[in-house]
């Protein structure tokens, strides 16, 4: 256990190294989110019930699994390159922990995150968010957990493709089905039924139907707690399967 967290500290830091020196990267990766949040937010407001969260209370939860899916889900671009020269593989082939490896990029995903996240949610702050801070914490933690596991599945996509113009199409494909039935725009309530029943198969819409009950403060309801549990079981799954892919991978 040991050896894997050195080893996933070491890559880490490389990440962060590499980062620090394009640190445009983590701006950019604003861009979108603060788009939606400046041009689409204020009209909730006008649309949205006066009764019940703020608007801001039901937006800003889902624009951070926005964020999520797009920063984490699209890590696995910067895998392809190592792995078409040769530089993952050498990485490989030393004494290092495979699973150190995988985590190591993991890490500095969710920690990327973590910092666009709390950008995005003092921003808000100045649009008129008002929330718990306990509620906004368990929040980005919750947004956390999802981003770990969307990380370790866009690695191990990278990995069966192994190219840039196979990558950004299928996940694409993927990605945008998940945010539309994930209710991050609008909450799926307000979908017909058999919209609903095709949402419920997706965990993203469990997530942030509970990210919006921490920012009402409603922190033991059955959507908070369900929300919680679908998260968590989507790390354990994504981790496992990323895990054997990397494992596996060429062996």
């Amino acid at each position: 256990m040991m050896h894997t967290v050195r080893d996933a500290g070491i890559i880490f830091r490389d990440e962060a190294s590499a980062a620090a020196q394009k640190r445009t990267g983590l701006l950019i990766g604003l861009v979108q989110p603060f788009v939606y949040l400046a041009l689409f937010g204020p009209l909730l407001v006008r649309m949205l019930p006066e009764s019940g969260p703020s608007a801001w209370q039901v937006y800003i939860p889902g624009l951070l699994v926005q964020l999520g899916l797009f920063a984490t889900g699209y890590a696995g671009f910067g895998l392809i390159p190592d792995v078409r020269s040769g530089y993952l593989e050498r990485l490989r082939v030393t004494p290092a922990s495979r699973l150190g490896l995988l985590l190591g990029r993991v890490m500095w995903d969710v920690l990327a995150l973590f910092i666009q996240s709390v950008a995005i949610v003092l921003i808000a702050l100045l649009f008129g968010l008002r929330a718990p801070l306990g509620g906004v914490l368990a929040a980005i933690a919750m947004m956390m957990l999802v981003g770990i596991s969307l990380a370790f599945l866009s690695y191990s996509l990278a990995l069966k493709l192994t190219s840039e113009w196979l990558f950004a199409p299928v996940l694409n494909g993927i990605a945008l089905p998940l945010m539309l039935l994930s209710g991050i725009l609008l909450p799926l309530s307000y979908a017909p039924g058999w919209l609903k029943a095709i949402g419920s198969a997706n965990p993203l819409r469990y997530a942030v139907d509970a990210m919006r009950g921490c920012f009402a403060g409603e922190y033991g309801s059955d959507a908070v707690l369900t929300g919680l549990a679908v998260v968590v079981a989507l790390m354990i799954v994504s981790a496992t399967a990323g895990t054997r892919v990397f494992a596996g991978h060429n062996a």
